[in-house]
């Protein structure tokens, strides 16, 4: 595939996944042996798992929103540096639901092979999410008070 190929599947994922919850499109766009190496804890690194992040991701925050802000390719390779919003309506890691908007920052590296997703990696600013949802000190705020 060309590097603008890949970049239209990168983009499809948030869009159709991210965005949309449109978990049956993860077969379409990663291999059947693809790896997440930032998988969060409890989900397994692979398609099957990536399905049950983003039910789970969706389910928790129902309006969330990805905004690709830079993308960046050369050779297998594409990066996304994204923007995401959501309002916390369901529990989420253990956390019960807050009904508070959180935005935060990732950076995506997804490399292809054979026109598919095989591998992702990323990082995601969770300590932002959490100030923002109430769930983590802010720096400044008296002890005992998370946002």
């Amino acid at each position: 595939m060309t590097t603008e190929a890949n970049q239209a599947s990168a983009r499809r994922f948030v869009d159709e996944v991210a965005n949309r919850g449109n978990v049956a499109v993860i077969d379409e766009l990663l291999a059947p042996d693809f790896v997440d190496r930032s998988a969060p804890p409890g989900i397994p690194p692979t398609r099957e798992g990536a399905k049950t992040w983003f039910a789970t991701v969706r389910s928790a925050f129902p309006d969330l929103h990805t905004t690709i802000d830079d993308v960046i390719a050369e050779g297998d390779k594409v990066v996304l540096r994204t923007t995401t919003h959501g309002t916390m309506k369901g529990e989420f890691a253990g956390m019960p639901p807050s009904g508070k908007s959180a935005t935060w920052a990732s950076v995506h590296i997804v490399r292809f092979a054979n026109g598919s997703q095989v591998e992702h990696w990323g990082v995601d600013d969770q300590l932002g999410m959490l100030q923002q949802l109430g769930f983590a000190e802010t720096p400044g705020q008296p002890a005992g008070v998370a946002g």
